[in-house]
């Protein structure tokens, strides 16, 4: 019968442990998560963009992220925010032409790709403010409404 050793990668003799290419714990993957978390900062500072978004939400794809949300405002103008917050030199890039429904930033390196369901325009939010969606009336506990919350349901009040 024969037997094959299985390959493991062991640290070396002056004790620097090799890098995986796919753990979270590398630099690579570092650099992918301060690309996200300076993206994030940017955008829950603008109160605008949170309370106009209906849903957002971001996932990890291969060496880039996916920003997507409903409503609020136009691909292109989070582009034009990013670029405009993040000003350090080389810091962020235009990967691709954005449009109303779409734009590919490079931030850090890292490919950010911000997608806009049903987008509305940062203008058209500001002309409406009574009769559009906002985050902080959904988040409003002291309100009461016929529909029971999500925490009376398990707590079976």
């Amino acid at each position: 019968m024969l037997v094959r050793r299985k390959q493991v990668l062991r640290p070396s003799r002056d004790g620097a442990v090799p890098e995986a290419p796919d753990d979270d714990l590398s630099a690579a993957a570092a650099r992918r998560y301060e690309a996200l978390g300076r993206v994030m900062a940017v955008l829950s500072g603008e109160v605008d963009f949170i309370e106009s978004c209906r849903d957002l939400t971001w996932w990890r794809g291969y060496d880039s992220w996916h920003l997507e949300w409903r409503d609020g405002p136009f691909a292109s103008e989070v582009a034009a925010l990013l670029r405009e917050h993040l000003e350090e030199p080389g810091l962020v890039t235009a990967a691709a032409p954005g449009n109303d429904s779409c734009a590919v930033l490079e931030v850090m390196g890292v490919r950010v790709e911000l997608r806009a369901i049903d987008p509305m325009g940062r203008a058209r939010v500001r002309q409406r403010p009574g009769s559009f969606w906002r985050l902080a009336e959904a988040l409003d506990t002291t309100r009461r409404t016929n529909t029971r919350h999500p925490w009376e349901t398990l707590l079976g009040g």
